[in-house]
């Protein structure tokens, strides 16, 4: 990947992508959304499972952004001999 950035074989993506990583942060950082135990899922009170919620919508989001602004490698031209 450094290579590819030194020769200037990948194209840039869009880096705007990145914004959707604060939403994870707001909603576990921001304790209003959170600070009651009703409703109950399956015995656990709303605090636990909006938390290991959380964890899922990181995780997906995580991927979304890395596919998103991941760098496309461009075709080389065949008279290129790297």
């Amino acid at each position: 990947m450094a290579h590819e950035a030194a020769t200037g074989t990948a194209q840039p993506r869009n880096k705007h992508w990145l914004w959707l990583l604060v939403l994870p942060c707001i909603g576990v950082l921001w304790v209003p959304f959170y600070n009651k135990i009703e409703p109950v899922l399956w015995g656990f009170p709303f605090f636990y499972w909006y938390q290991l919620l959380w964890v899922l919508i990181s995780a997906v989001l995580t991927a979304i952004v890395y596919v998103k602004t991941k760098a496309v490698p461009t075709a080389r031209k065949q008279g290129d001999a790297r």
